[in-house]
C-alpha cells in the first residue's frame, strides 16, 4: 500500500460570515480507499477544498504527501476548451505536432519533457473511461454532463498522482460509466479519498470516514460493514439510554423519599422538644443538627441526580437522531392491470426516437426503471409520459388519475411559500391540523413547516415536494422520477426510499443508483438506447 497520506491538524474554518464550519479538526487519511460521508451541509465539500488548496483555513493546517489531483463536484458543462486543453496535454500535443512537421526549437523539447508518450497514455486513459471516440480537438460544450465528469477524473489520473480527492465523482453517470469508474478506482493503490452518496461505490471502500458534529471517526470495510457498525453502535446506545433514564429515576425517586422523611423527622422533633420542656438554647442546637444533617443527605442526593442525569446526556449523545420517513398512502392506490399510460409510436423532435417510434404501457402499480446512457432521451420520454411534451408523432392515452412529475430541477413548489402553505395548495380539502400531522410525519415538525421553500436544502426541498404530490388531491396514479437521488446524502436517500415504498400507484423512475433501485422495489426494467426502448430482465451496462 501507497505511503501518501493526508494530515488535517487543528483544522478550523469559518464562512465570511463567521458560521462555523469546523474547529479543530484533527485526523489522518492513510493509503488505501476511503469514503467519506455526512449529511448535506455538514463541510464535506468544504473539506476537500481545503484539502486541496482551493480554501485557506482560519486555524490548523493541512499536509499532503505526494502529487495531489482533486475532482470537485461541480465541473463546467459548457464551454469553448477542447478535450486537450481540459486535460492539460495541449502544449505537448502541439510541441509533438511542432516537431513532427520538421520544427526542432529547443523550446519544444522542454515542453515535452518525459511526456513522449503522453497521446498513448492518454487514449488508453479515456477508452477505459468509455471515451475513445472523442477526439483531442472536440469542444467541451458538445459533450454530455457524464463525459465530462470522466474527462475531469482522466486529467487528474494523468497527473499520476499519490494522493486523489474526488467529491461525488458518479453524478451524470449513466451505469456504464459508473462501472468503469469503479474498475478504475478498484485498481487503486495510493491513498483516495472519496465524497459520495452513490452505495454501490461507498461498498468499494477500504474505510468509511463519517463526519458528524465536528469530529470525524473511521470504520473499518465498506459501506455495508459501516451501516452494520452503526446499527449496533445504535442499539447499545438505546440500551445505555433506557439505562441511564431508569437510573436517574431511580435517584430522583430516592433523593424525594429523603427529603420526605427528613421532613417527617423534622416535625416529630419539634413536637418531641416542646413536649419535654428543654431549654430554648438546647432545643434550638438540636434543630440546627438536624437542619444540618438533612442538608448534608440532600446535597447527596442531589448529586447523585446530576450525575444520573450527566450520564443519561452522555447516552443520548452517541444516540442518532432517526431521521425516517414513516407513511401509509391507501389513496395512491391503483388497481392491478389497469392501464394508466398508453404510447404508441411516440415520436420526438431531432429523431431522437427511430421509426416507427416507441411504444409503452404502464399498467397497474406497475414499479419501472428507465435506464439508459446518457442523452438517449430519458427525461424527454418522461415528459411525454407526462404530458408536459408534446410528440412529434404516435399517440397517448392516459388514466383519468393524476399524473405527477418531478424533474431533477424540483420547481414544483412555490419557493415564496412555507411547506405548509404549498401543501394548502396542493391539498386545499385537507384540514389544517392534518396537514400539520402529514408534514410531522415528513419530518417537517414545528416552526419547519413554516420556513419558506426557497430556503430548504436539496434534501428538505425534496421531502417538501413529495408531501404535496404524495398527498395531492386528488392523489396521483402515476408518479415519474427524473434521477431523483441526484445530491442527496444517504440520509434523504433513505427518506425517499420510504415515500416510495408506502405509494402504491405506478412509477417509472429514471436513475443510475442499483441499490436505490432495488430497495424501493422495482420490478419492471426498460433500456432506452440507440432510439430503441427495449425490455430487460434487470439492470444493465457495460
Amino acid at each position: 500500500m501507497s505511503d501518501a497520506f493526508i494530515i488535517c491538524s487543528g483544522l478550523s474554518f469559518s464562512w465570511p460570515d463567521d458560521t462555523p464550519v469546523f474547529n479543530d479538526l484533527s485526523f489522518t487519511v492513510g493509503g488505501g480507499r476511503t469514503g467519506l460521508v455526512a449529511p448535506n451541509g455538514a463541510g464535506k465539500s468544504t473539506l476537500l477544498k481545503l484539502m486541496a488548496g482551493e480554501l485557506r483555513p482560519s486555524a490548523g493546517g493541512v499536509a499532503v504527501e505526494g502529487v495531489l489531483g482533486y475532482l470537485p463536484q461541480n465541473l463546467p458543462l459548457v464551454g469553448e476548451p477542447t478535450v486537450a486543453e481540459v486535460l492539460g496535454i495541449a502544449p505537448v500535443i502541439a510541441a509533438l505536432d511542432a516537431i513532427e512537421s520538421g520544427d526542432p526549437s529547443e523550446e519544444h523539447f522542454t515542453t515535452i519533457g518525459n511526456d513522449w508518450d503522453i497521446e498513448e497514455r492518454t487514449r488508453a486513459q479515456l477508452d477505459r473511461l468509455g471515451l475513445a471516440d472523442i477526439g483531442f480537438d472536440r469542444r467541451l460544450g458538445t459533450l454530455s454532463g457524464g463525459q465530462v465528469v470522466s474527462l475531469g477524473l482522466i486529467a487528474q489520473l494523468l497527473k499520476n498522482p499519490d494522493v486523489l480527492l474526488l467529491d461525488e465523482p458518479t453524478n451524470n453517470l449513466d451505469l456504464g460509466a459508473r462501472r468503469r469508474l469503479y474498475d478504475v478506482l478498484g485498481d487503486w493503490t495510493g491513498c483516495l479519498l472519496v465524497v459520495s452518496h452513490d452505495r454501490a461505490l461507498l461498498d468499494r471502500m477500504d474505510r468509511i470516514a463519517e463526519l458528524d458534529r465536528g469530529e470525524v471517526r473511521f470504520y473499518g470495510g465498506d459501506f455495508t460493514a459501516y451501516e452494520e457498525a452503526v446499527r449496533a453502535e445504535q442499539e447499545a446506545a438505546e440500551r445505555n439510554v433506557r439505562s441511564a433514564e431508569q437510573e436517574l429515576k431511580r435517584e430522583k425517586r430516592e433523593m424525594q423519599q429523603a427529603r420526605e422523611r427528613a421532613e417527617r423527622r423534622a416535625g416529630n422533633a419539634a413536637r418531641n422538644l416542646k413536649s419535654a420542656g428543654l431549654p430554648r438554647i438546647f432545643a434550638g442546637n438540636m434543630k440546627r443538627g438536624a437542619q444540618e444533617s438533612a442538608g448534608r443527605a440532600g446535597q447527596m442526593h442531589a448529586s447523585r441526580v446530576s450525575d444520573a442525569q450527566a450520564r443519561l446526556d452522555e447516552a443520548g449523545w452517541a444516540l442518532r437522531d432517526d431521521q425516517k420517513i414513516a407513511l401509509e398512502l391507501p389513496g395512491t392506490n391503483v388497481p392491478a392491470g389497469r392501464t394508466v399510460f398508453l404510447g404508441e409510436r411516440l415520436r420526438a423532435r431531432g429523431g431522437l426516437f427511430v421509426e416507427p417510434g416507441l411504444d409503452l404501457t404502464v399498467r397497474g402499480p406497475e414499479r419501472i426503471a428507465l435506464n439508459g446512457p446518457n442523452g438517449a432521451g430519458k427525461s424527454t420520454l418522461l415528459r411525454l409520459i407526462s404530458g408536459e411534451l408534446e410528440p412529434d408523432g404516435g399517440t397517448t392515452r392516459r388514466a383519468d388519475g393524476r399524473v405527477a412529475y418531478l424533474s431533477q430541477r424540483l420547481d414544483l413548489l412555490d419557493v415564496d411559500r412555507t411547506v405548509a402553505e404549498n401543501l394548502a395548495a396542493f391539498a386545499p380539502g385537507m384540514a389544517a391540523a392534518e396537514r400539520m400531522n402529514l408534514l410531522a410525519r415528513f419530518l417537517f415538525r414545528g416552526a419547519r413547516a413554516h420556513l419558506p421553500v426557497g430556503v430548504l436544502s436539496g434534501g428538505e426541498r425534496l421531502r417538501a415536494t413529495l408531501a404535496c404530490v404524495l398527498c395531492a388531491e386528488p392523489a396521483p396514479q402515476l408518479l415519474l422520477l427524473d434521477e431523483p437521488t441526484n445530491n442527496l446524502d444517504l440520509v434523504s436517500v433513505a427518506q425517499l426510499e420510504s415515500a416510495l415504498i408506502a405509494y402504491q400507484g405506478a412509477f417509472v423512475v429514471v436513475s443510475h443508483d442499483e441499490r436505490f433501485l432495488t430497495e424501493i422495489g422495482v420490478e419492471r426494467w426498460l433500456e432506452l438506447s440507440d432510439g430503441r426502448l427495449l425490455e430487460t430482465g434487470g439492470p444493465t451496462g457495460e
